[in-house]
């Protein structure tokens, strides 16, 4: 079974990721949250980076 993908509130709508800590995770990527959607999915881990105007919402 393996976990349900991280769900992170943030401030910003450019956000870098890198999966992680250590080896398990990824190269940074920057990511882009669109603005009439209010959040973005990492294509490495999955992460979902929502902002907070858009919090309670999804």
């Amino acid at each position: 079974m393996t976990d349900a993908p991280e769900t992170k509130i943030v401030d910003s709508y450019r956000i870098a990721c890198d999966g992680g800590e250590g080896a398990l995770g990824h190269p940074r990527v920057w990511l882009q949250i669109p603005q009439d959607k209010g959040f973005v999915e990492c294509g490495y881990c999955d992460a979902k980076f929502i902002h907070k105007d858009f919090e309670g919402k999804f």
